[in-house]
């Protein structure tokens, strides 16, 4: 059973937490989300990279729920991203960390000499893992022969463990943990990433 675009249909904060505990399938590799973020659309999040509205990076948030929105961060690494709420609206949430529950020795030869705690310890961590990258960006997770999907928990997630939070690295307004608590994981889990703010750049003279 995979999850369906409905689910996703909706507002990111309420799609975010219902996220966790569910697992993400590409190839042979399987995780279960421990550690989520949701970011809201343009004009309303400040820290959503479609506040400003649409770009050609950003065209796959404005598009319809349930497809992956993938991005290259720092020049280094890939992060991914489910896009949540009615067409139009630029919402997502951002796959954070997860713990592998299926295809370990396919996760531990792309993890060489990591901690298999610390493998998808993180949103390029996660992606790593998972073989997902730029290839992705725009995939349908709800489709009949989409390459990633998602499927409810293996068993229900108690609502007790839920945390919520600011989202990490996320500088200005939208770091602020009392508007945009949007950061949510599942208490206690070794695999959710350690919360860290965004370090203001200095401006160049």
């Amino acid at each position: 059973m995979t999850l369906v675009r409905p689910f996703f249909a909706r507002p990111a904060p309420v799609v975010a937490p219902e996220l966790l505990g569910c697992r993400i399938t590409h190839g042979e590799v399987t995780l279960r989300l421990t550690e989520v973020e949701a970011y809201t659309g343009e004009g309303l999040d400040p820290g959503s990279h479609a506040f400003r509205g649409r770009t050609p990076r950003t065209e796959v948030m404005f598009g319809e729920a349930g497809h992956l929105y993938v991005y290259f961060s720092y020049g280094m690494h890939w992060c991914a991203n489910v896009v949540c709420g009615d067409e139009g609206e630029a919402q997502a949430v951002l796959l954070r960390a997860g713990a592998v529950v299926a295809g370990h020795d396919v996760a531990a030869a792309r993890r060489d000499g990591v901690k298999e705690r610390d493998w998808a310890r993180g949103p390029a961590r996660l992606t790593s893992t998972l073989g997902i990258d730029r290839a992705h960006d725009g995939a349908d997770v709800c489709g009949p022969a989409s390459a990633v999907t998602f499927s409810p928990p293996e068993h229900p997630v108690d609502p007790a463990s839920v945390r919520t939070g600011p989202r990490v690295g996320v500088s200005g307004p939208g770091g602020d943990g009392t508007a945009y608590p949007y950061r949510y994981w599942l208490d206690g889990e070794p695999t959710v990433s350690a919360y860290r703010p965004a370090v203001a750049r200095r401006r160049r003279p």
